[in-house]
This record gives structure tokens, C-alpha cells and sequence, in this order.
């Protein structure tokens, strides 16, 4: 099949639709979200050409937010790698995730899925499809999310680039922006382990804002990443395995493979004695 007969066939497929209509509620923070960094970008002093640039290749809002004021201050080259890898150090978690789903695609395909890969994108898809088998609509699906949420970013993101010098600072874009992102939070706040570490990630920025260069921003992450390996630890601990029991000639199907790998069945195989 050529490259365009395939990309054809995911554009029609059923499940390319459904994620574009399970995104459509958070595109509007994130177009929020990219217009106020592009703005932001250009009032800092970065050339256009340079922000347009930043927002295709970077496409990393969290990121680019977090380094632009460090950029305009001076900040030393290796403070600002710092900071964009730390506020980045989640897509190593969801690489690790999408290994169980896409590992099976070639190694072109998974670049581009790292790509486009995204905080919103991320929890649709494990809303949609909690276990961790490859599937015929997931690849569709995909791109169907990545597609949505990148549009909604870029579009108002080089819009507000190219606007920027034209938008007055009294419009308060920088609150827009805060409300923005705080829509887009609630959205990934879908079980205990992901509030605790946002109540601690809060907590350590407030109480390291006098920290200079605004280091507080790591300060906050490396707190909530060791509180969510904490929770994730205790709730190990607390889990029991089940023990499943197994003929003596029987062979340990695939999906029971997955959960002995996981830790979470102990399979116990019976002994035939002659």
C-alpha cells in the first residue's frame, strides 16, 4: 500500500473522527494556550522568523514557556537545558507507555509519534484504550487526536506571533494564559497520584519563589516527580498479586504474560511426578 493510499485510509477511519471529537473540548485551551506563547515569545524579544521556527520544531508549550523568561533574563545556556528537560521529563514516562502500543510500528512512524506525542493526547488515548495490546483503531485514533491538538496549537500560536506587536499588554494575556493552562491541568487530573503531585509540585513552587533565575520551576518538578514515585511505590507495596495455578504441560497464554510482567500474577505451575 503507498504512502498516500495509507494516510487516506486513516483520515476515513471511524476512530480518526472520534478523537478529533474527544479533543474538540480541550482545543480551546490549548489555542488559548499557544496564542498567549506566541505573544509571548515575540514580547520577549525573540524574531519572528526564530518563534515561528521555536513553535514547529520545539512544539512544547509547558517548555517553551518555562524557558522564554530565562532566555530574556540572560539566564546561563546550561540553566535553560536544564529547565526544559526537567519540565519535559514526563514524555520519557509516555514514551514508556506507548512502547506496549505502537513498539510494532516502524521506526518512522514512532519518531513522528513521539512528535506529536502530548499531555491531552496522552490521556484521551489511556481513556480510550486502557489496555496496553496494540489494536487495529488505535493507530487512526492517534492521529486523529495529534492532528486536532496540533492544529489548535500552531494555528493560534504563529497568530499570535505574527499579531503580537499589535496586541497591547493591557488585554492581560498573561492571565488568559494562566486560565488556559489551569483548564488543560484539571483535564489530566484523573486519579489520586496525579492531585497529590500537583498539591506538592504547588507547594514547592510557592515556597522556592525567592529562588533566583526561576529555579523554583525545578524545585517544584523534582517534587512532584519524587512524590508521584512515592504513591506509585506505596500502592505497589499494598497490591497483592494474584496466583494463578498452572497445568503441568500448559503453556502461559499472552494476555496472563503481560500481567506476570507487570508484577501483577504469580503463576504457579504444577509438578508432575512419575
Amino acid at each position: 500500500m503507498s504512502r498516500r493510499a495509507a494516510i487516506g485510509n486513516t483520515l476515513r477511519h471511524p476512530s480518526f473522527r472520534v478523537a478529533a471529537v474527544d479533543m474538540a473540548g480541550t482545543a480551546v485551551g490549548i489555542g488559548a494556550w499557544g496564542l498567549v506563547t506566541g505573544v509571548v515569545m515575540v514580547k520577549s524579544g525573540l524574531p519572528v522568523g526564530m518563534a515561528i521556527f521555536m513553535s514547529l520544531v520545539v512544539y512544547a508549550g509547558s517548555a517553551q514557556l518555562a524557558v522564554i523568561p530565562l532566555m530574556a533574563v540572560g539566564a546561563p545556556l546550561w540553566v535553560v537545558w536544564l529547565t526544559a528537560s526537567c519540565v519535559n521529563l514526563r514524555f520519557v514516562i509516555f514514551s514508556s507507555m506507548w512502547r506496549s502500543y505502537f513498539a510494532h510500528l516502524p521506526l518512522r512512524q514512532r519518531l513522528a509519534v513521539g512528535y506529536f506525542s502530548g499531555d491531552v493526547i496522552y490521556v484521551a488515548f489511556m481513556k480510550r484504550f486502557p489496555e496496553p495490546r496494540p489494536q487495529a483503531e488505535q493507530v487512526p485514533y492517534f492521529w486523529g487526536a495529534a492532528s486536532t491538538n496540533w492544529l489548535a496549537w500552531q494555528v493560534p500560536s504563529i497568530a499570535g506571533i505574527l499579531l503580537a506587536n499589535a496586541v497591547p499588554l493591557s488585554w492581560g494575556l498573561g492571565f488568559a494564559g494562566v486560565l488556559a493552562l489551569l483548564g488543560v491541568l484539571l483535564s489530566l487530573l484523573f486519579d489520586r497520584a496525579t492531585w497529590l503531585a500537583t498539591a506538592v509540585a504547588a507547594t514547592a513552587a510557592i515556597a522556592a519563589f525567592a529562588l533566583p533565575l526561576k529555579l523554583n520551576i525545578l524545585v517544584a518538578i523534582a517534587a512532584a516527580v519524587a512524590a508521584g514515585l512515592l504513591m506509585e511505590a506505596v500502592d505497589r507495596r499494598r497490591h497483592k498479586p494474584e496466583l494463578v495455578l498452572l497445568p503441568a504441560d500448559s503453556v502461559l497464554p499472552p494476555e496472563e504474560r503481560e500481567q506476570v510482567e507487570a508484577g501483577d500474577v504469580v503463576p504457579l505451575r504444577e509438578e508432575r511426578h512419575p
